[in-house]
């Protein structure tokens, strides 16, 4: 039979201490980013970050005050318009963000390069973000102004953040140089990478479609062998519209080859359909 895995859930206080723990060392590591790697170099790659970086080169403010100046009203304002409870955590989240960025200002720049400021810069502050968002949390700012603006708009949510992030990379663009506002698109690029990868991970699994003539020894086959459950979909030939029945099975990469080999021994005239599945969560896999 497949594998059962039981994981008994943290107490509510370990779990929020985590939680907690999380979304200040993602802010830490966002601003590490923003100070060593994008703002030495003029790199406004979007959000109150970006905001915070083109005014530092035209008025000389101070990033920290300005995001802290942003990121408050936006946050008192998406809890007043949009009417949710954006919790505590996010709340952290806007506060600490500004305050680690001031605590490292006075680092040095990692490198004078703009394109490795944007390539690793981006990619510290989509580690960040996605260690933040493992929190549950978020760091407010322009997402906070997207979703406002998808409430009056009904713009689709990604629209409006690309609306408020291209709209900061062309003023980059303005103010510093053509050159400058495409190397924030790379930064914007290498966050959202970053965010992917962090969430996600290195695990791909497979999810496998197959079709046999051998439906009931290849169910029992996986089940036993592989180790793997199962489900029996009902389906039917586009041509011919003949019922039959699809197994679907989602294995890890490393079973992927056994699977398809046993499949092909039971059936070797089988139709088996492999697809890449990022995120499985249930026994044998990742538990939420």
């Amino acid at each position: 039979m497949a594998k059962k895995y039981r994981r008994e859930p943290l107490p509510p206080l370990v779990r929020h201490t985590i939680e907690y723990g999380l979304v200040i060392l993602g802010s830490f590591f966002v601003a590490l980013a923003f100070n060593v790697f994008l703002l030495s170099n003029n790199i406004a790659s979007g959000g109150v970050a970006g905001i915070s970086t083109i005014t530092k080169g035209v008025f000389g403010w101070e990033p920290g005050v300005v995001q802290w100046v942003l990121n408050v009203p936006l946050f008192i304002t998406g809890v007043i318009i949009l009417g949710k409870n954006f919790g505590m955590k996010s709340f952290v989240g806007t506060m600490v963000l500004p305050l680690f960025v001031l605590l490292t200002s006075s680092l040095s720049p990692a490198t004078p390069d703009p394109l490795l400021g944007a390539i690793f810069g981006g990619m510290g502050v989509g580690l960040g973000l996605g260690i933040v968002f493992r929190g549950r949390a978020s760091t407010g700012g322009i997402d906070l102004a997207a979703q406002v603006l998808h409430k009056f708009t009904h713009l689709p949510l990604g629209v409006s953040v690309a609306l408020f992030d291209g709209l900061i990379v062309i003023t980059s663009a303005l103010v510093f140089s053509l050159e400058e506002g495409l190397y924030a698109l790379i930064g914007l690029f290498a966050t959202s990478r970053t965010i992917d990868f962090v969430q996600v991970g290195l695990n791909t699994s497979k999810n496998v479609m197959i079709i046999t003539e051998n439906l009931e020894e290849t169910r029992q086959t996986i089940l036993e062998k592989i180790d793997r459950g199962v489900t029996v979909l009902e389906g039917s030939g586009g041509y011919t519209d003949e019922k039959r029945k699809v197994i679907m099975c989602v294995v890890q990469q490393n079973e992927f080859i056994k699977l398809t080999q046993t499949v092909k021994r039971i059936d070797p005239g089988a139709f088996v359909v492999a697809m890449n599945a990022t995120e499985v969560l249930g026994e044998g896999f990742k538990m939420p």
